[in-house]
């Protein structure tokens, strides 16, 4: 397996963190590394997948045809899927990280304490979020008609409207400031615009969904009096 790994993403020379003070922003971020744009492709990879996978299930039932007609069968398979393709992405991240010079400023306690405080703050989020919006909420089971009751409110929702996309972020940041990498950082600044970018799309869209069931329910009150 290391063989394997070795001939897909060469990795570059161990080396000293380069001098803030003395250094060309230019030599931060090794763009020769086969790694980084691995990276890059599997980040704006993810989002694109699981909005073109929940739209088509909106308007086709695919996931849940092939579920054997159960649409929560059909979200759960979903869920796995994004969770796996989410772990293969935070691994490419990491080898990334790894083939990547560091930066001494990186390297300091106080930068170890902010990575630290970054990534906690991040998984507080991601898991304090799927916590209350359940499985089925958190893995786009609107798609599937598998609607929620009342909106989420609680926290993290009264912190931010999208504590799992702002919350990863932040792990991201945190983990490329505890490796000391800046290439993590140019890195977490692409998550965060592509998770900005899949908010454009599924926001308005989730909304209609919510906004359809109203109409529905105010049609059958309609005609049951």
């Amino acid at each position: 397996m290391d063989i394997l790994r070795e001939k897909l993403w060469p990795s570059a020379a161990a080396a000293k963190p380069l001098p803030f003070a003395s250094s060309s922003p230019a030599e931060w971020v090794d763009f020769s590394q086969q790694s980084l744009a691995i990276a890059i492709a599997s980040i704006l990879f993810n989002p694109v997948f699981w909005n073109i996978a929940a739209r088509s299930e909106y308007h086709y039932r695919i996931i849940t045809k092939l579920a054997f007609g159960n649409p929560y069968f059909g979200c759960y398979l979903l869920a796995i899927t994004i969770f796996s393709i989410g772990i293969i992405r935070d691994g490419l991240y990491e080898q990334a990280l790894r083939d990547q010079p560091s930066l001494d400023i990186l390297a300091t306690t106080g930068a170890k304490t902010l990575a630290a405080a970054l990534f906690a703050t991040g998984n507080l989020l991601v898991i304090s979020s799927m916590w209350a919006l359940g499985l089925t909420g958190t893995y786009l089971g609107d798609y599937f008609g598998i609607l929620m009751d009342h909106k989420v409110e609680s926290f993290p929702f009264n912190v931010t409207s999208a504590p799992m996309y702002y919350g990863s972020t932040l792990s991201f940041l945190g983990t490329a400031i505890w490796f000391g990498k800046p290439a993590g950082v140019l890195l977490t600044i692409e998550v965060l615009v592509v998770y900005l970018a899949a908010l454009r799309f599924e926001d308005p869209f989730t909304s209609e969904i919510y906004a359809r069931r109203r109409r529905q329910r105010a049609i059958q009150a309609q005609k049951a009096r």
